[in-house]
């Protein structure tokens, strides 16, 4: 995800102050890896440096002063191209699962015991995700980024049972290579 372009997106709703752009971030994105201040503040500096935002004043309402940003054409410009561009999918497998799957059948470790202990931990995820977007009162992103990770959750749970009822075949392959 792109933190200089969520925060674009965040700056079309009117001025804001770091601060607030970073709880506006953790509550849209509610499943996504909280943004540090220190990271919002540097994106903010380099949306300023190239832009797309700037410095619309600062004030302390009684406290540390602290500086109002906005979005300037440019930057409204980036962030609708941004958002409008189709996310092309990803060209290789990264994902741990299946590294430490290949991995235990490399080293004669136990890929069917591995692949059974995560099944367990994303059945569990799955259900902790179910109770969280069907709580009272959930609002619309946690919903949907409960849904998000369902869905990859699922998708991951099929490829292990699949590669669970491949696992003689693979481990007879790499005994003969």
């Amino acid at each position: 995800m792109s933190t200089r372009h969520v925060l674009l997106g965040l700056l079309v709703g009117g001025p804001s102050h770091g601060y607030d752009l970073k709880r506006r971030h953790d509550e849209h994105f509610p499943q996504a890896r909280p943004l540090a201040y220190g990271q919002v503040y540097t994106t903010l500096q380099r949306l300023v440096r190239d832009g797309l935002a700037e410095v619309e004043g600062t004030d302390s309402d009684g406290g540390p002063e602290r500086t109002l940003y906005r979005l300037t054409e440019d930057g409204s410009r980036e962030v609708a191209t941004w958002a409008g561009q189709v996310t092309p999918p990803a060209p290789f497998v990264t994902n741990e699962i299946f590294a430490k799957v290949v991995v235990a059948i490399l080293t004669d470790g136990d890929p069917a015991a591995h692949l059974l202990a995560q099944r367990a931990a994303h059945m569990e995820r799955m259900r902790e995700l179910t109770a969280l977007k069907t709580a009272p009162g959930a609002d619309l992103a946690t919903v949907l980024s409960a849904d998000y990770a369902l869905n990859h959750l699922d998708a991951d749970l099929r490829w292990m049972t699949t590669t669970q009822a491949r696992l003689t075949t693979l481990t007879v392959e790499v005994e003969r290579a």
